[in-house]
C-alpha cells in the first residue's frame, strides 16, 4: 500500500461498484456457500510510502447481503445469525499493518453483532493506476477466516449423518478498488 508521493498523507475510497467483500461457509459439511455484502463503504489513509503508515476503516451493511437465495438472506438478516435490526452494520479497524508492498497482512477489529474481534487479513497490492477520467486508482486482494461462534453466531442444526448444516470456520475474500480522493 504506498501514497504515490513519500512524507504526504493520501485518503483513498473504497469503490463499491469494482469491488466485492465476500464471504463463504460450508453447507451440510459437502459445498461450499459464497455470499457478499452488497452495500460496502471504506477509507485507507496512508501517511507515507509503506504499507504500516495506512489506516484501514470500513462498513459493511448487513442488509444489503446477498448469498442468491433470499430464503436463505432473510435468514441470515434474522436474530438467528446477524441480527440486522438491532446490529445493521459490520465494521472493521486497522490497528496494525505490516510487511512488503506487494504482499502484507492487516490486523484489525472485526465488529459483528456487537462483538469485536482482532482478525488479521493476508493482502496482495494488485497496483496503481490511472482511470479515464483522470482519477487515481490502487487494487488489492485480501483473504483471511473466522470462527463465527466468535462473533455470537451460533445458530446451527447438528446433521442425522454427523456434522452440522452451517460450519463454523467463514472464509472471507475481498477484492477492494480503492479511489484517490
Amino acid at each position: 500500500m504506498t501514497a504515490p508521493t513519500t512524507g504526504s498523507t493520501s485518503v483513498w475510497k473504497l469503490d463499491p461498484t469494482h469491488s466485492n467483500i465476500e464471504f463463504s461457509a460450508k453447507h451440510l459439511m459437502l459445498t461450499t456457500v459464497r455470499g457478499r455484502f452488497a452495500d460496502v463503504e471504506g477509507t485507507v489513509t496512508v501517511k507515507g510510502a509503506t504499507p504500516d503508515t495506512a489506516a484501514v476503516d470500513a462498513t459493511m451493511k448487513v442488509a444489503s447481503i446477498d448469498t442468491r437465495t433470499e430464503q436463505r438472506d432473510q435468514h441470515l438478516r434474522s436474530a438467528d445469525f446477524f441480527d440486522v435490526e438491532n446490529y445493521p452494520a459490520i465494521t472493521f479497524k486497522s490497528t496494525r499493518i505490516s510487511g512488503s508492498r506487494e504482499r502484507f497482512t492487516i490486523t484489525g477489529d472485526l465488529t459483528i453483532r456487537g462483538t469485536t474481534k482482532p482478525v488479521t487479513l493476508d493482502v496482495t497490492y494488485e497496483g496503481t493506476g490511472k482511470d479515464p477520467w483522470g482519477g487515481e486508482r490502487m487494487g488489492f486482494s485480501a483473504d483471511g477466516k473466522i470462527d463465527r461462534r466468535e462473533f455470537g453466531l451460533t445458530w446451527n442444526q447438528a446433521l442425522e449423518a454427523g456434522g452440522v448444516v452451517v460450519s463454523n470456520e467463514i472464509k472471507i475474500h475481498i477484492d477492494a478498488q480503492l479511489v484517490r480522493s
